[in-house]
């Protein structure tokens, strides 16, 4: 049932996102005088088809392959044009219209992202302080000297105020140098710090590394955490953990849930922790050696125990709501759609020079997750999923590869400054050299896809 509930929810999201992307083309093309053929969303054999009126008799399906879609314009290089139509033709169209009609597709992408951000800006929601909570000994976070109840407020030249925030801009200044600004807001007063990364910088930047490699977590929900059972043979059980201990520390540390005692462990590898207990109504503490397992080709550090949490809570004052007025939400939505497209690039090229992880670029089986997670949370969630994605589907075609919207712009712009039009060979070389650096990354995304569910 939730293959089916992500695979549907998959299918929806790239439906939307294809016939928002070929609309700009469509709209545009139509506007400004070109003659369009199809409008497809999909491709391969139509499943459903419908003719448009007279004169152009443009044609409106839904085909059997659900995975894109685009928009056929007049075209003499395609075949015979009636001679009465040739100044409809897309290469008779002077070249500013020509370049119109290709970039507003990742526009109405963009347009698009910027009208969801708006609308979930208006409907509200709830946000999360960034306030830490679990520091990690002898870890940048601690040898800068954050402690657990610290606000963030600011990240570089960046004014935070809510965690989501935060992991935007720990990633936009997350650099080669590992040197990472902060501004802390402690007892009332703000406080410059600097965290300092030394060895490796890329891994720190795989999805979900990053602020466990600096050392803390953010504070969250609080709930008893229990040992539900500490097996014969494990190391908890070899350091005295028995099944209904109240775990209350870790490294000297109150523990808000079970995630953060599993993170601290995780990063404790190889090296001894002290872990509060209550047992019976009395405290005691324990000292555990961590042994190291491999996941993933990294150690990390196990116990071998299993947890139970009881009810969840939030303590005060940690979520607000965030609700904007309509002009103020449209304000929201242009510099959140300008937020994350910048992110988006900065991205692209820190993998291409190795700054960032490459398991950062996610496959359709990853998409499609997300997809189906976000249904499952609710249309707020679900719409915020299609704001990223339309962000990225917007500023991925703007990118100047051969096969792409932001490709064949550059071709335009070859023609303005030659006087002529490409040669043919040049084209299909473009267009050939565009397939390989298309298919070598659908092959690194299919293969982050499928390392992730291997591991």
């Amino acid at each position: 049932m939730r293959i089916l509930i992500f695979a549907a929810a998959f299918l929806l999201a790239i439906g939307i996102l294809v016939a928002v992307h070929e609309f700009g083309h469509y709209w545009v093309a139509k506007k400004l005088g070109f003659k369009v053929l199809r409008f497809s969303i999909g491709f391969g054999r139509p499943l459903l088809l419908r003719k448009g009126p007279a004169p152009d008799h443009t044609e409106y399906c839904v085909s059997a392959i659900p995975l894109g879609g685009y928009v056929k314009l007049l075209d003499e290089r395609e075949g015979e044009v009636d001679p009465r139509e040739l100044h409809r033709s897309f290469t008779r169209r002077p070249v500013a219209h020509r370049i119109a009609v290709l970039i507003a597709g990742p526009g109405m992408n963009l347009l698009f992202a910027v009208l969801l951000y708006a609308a979930l800006a208006m409907v509200g929601a709830e946000s999360v302080k960034p306030v830490v909570g679990l520091v990690r000994a002898d870890s940048p976070a601690a040898i800068a000297g954050l402690r657990p109840g610290d606000e963030i407020v600011r990240v570089g030249d960046h004014r935070i105020v809510d965690t989501e925030e935060l992991q935007l801009a720990l990633l936009r200044q997350f650099s080669a140098d590992g040197i990472i600004p902060l501004g802390v807001r402690r007892d009332g007063d703000e406080r410059a710090m600097t965290l300092r990364v030394t060895g490796a910088h890329a891994p720190l930047t795989e999805p979900g590394k990053l602020l466990p490699g600096l050392g803390f977590d953010t504070a969250t929900w609080r709930a008893e955490s229990r040992v539900q059972s500490a097996p014969e043979g494990s190391a908890g059980a070899a350091a005295g953990l028995r099944s209904g201990d109240l775990l209350r520390e870790v490294d000297g540390n109150a523990l808000a849930n079970s995630a953060e005692f599993v993170a601290t462990v995780s990063s404790a590898a190889g090296r001894e922790i002290s872990i509060g207990i209550e047992r019976a109504g009395t405290r005691r503490t324990i000292m555990a050696t961590v042994p190291t397992v491999m996941e993933q080709g990294k150690p990390v550090g196990r116990l071998g125990i299993m947890l139970q949490e009881g009810p969840r809570s939030w303590p005060p004052g940690l979520v607000f709501m965030r609700r904007s007025g309509p002009l103020d939400a449209l304000a929201v939505g242009v510099q959140k759609t300008w937020t994350m497209s910048a992110l988006t690039v900065q991205m692209l090229w820190r993998v291409a020079t190795g700054e960032v992880s490459a398991k950062n670029i996610s496959g359709p089986i990853s998409i499609a997750e997300f997809a189906g997670i976000s249904a499952i949370l609710g249309i707020s969630a679900f719409l915020s999923f299609l704001a990223v994605i339309s962000v990225s589907l917007g500023v991925l075609n703007l990118l100047p590869v051969p096969l792409l919207d932001g490709g064949q712009v550059l071709y335009q712009l070859v023609e303005v400054i030659k006087g002529s039009p490409l040669s043919e060979r040049a084209q299909v070389l473009g267009q050939k050299l565009g397939i390989a650096l298309l298919v070598m990354l659908m092959s690194l995304a299919f293969y982050n896809d499928i390392s992730r569910h291997l591991n």
